[in-house]
């Protein structure tokens, strides 16, 4: 019976650590979803995950109402 307590008392200094970690693991750093969505949203922009920022649809947008306007206004004149 001593041997058993003795290697509980072991396994339960052991594991001390462990226990302390997987306590503070359920804590939450952030105080709302939305901080934590945008955490997430930061690092995957971070890592690369949505791609380069093109703004190739805005330059066409652009580029075709100035088109417009100017065969609107060789049209009136």
């Amino acid at each position: 019976m001593p041997m058993q307590r003795w290697r509980f008392q072991w396994r339960q200094q052991a594991l001390a650590p462990e226990i302390e970690r997987a306590g503070c693991a359920l804590a939450c750093a952030f105080s709302s979803s939305e901080e934590f969505e945008a955490a997430i949203i930061r690092a995957r922009r971070e890592a690369g995950v949505y791609g380069p920022k093109r703004r190739w649809r805005q330059l066409a947008l652009g580029a075709l109402i100035a088109t417009l306007v100017i065969a609107l206004a060789l049209w009136l004149v």
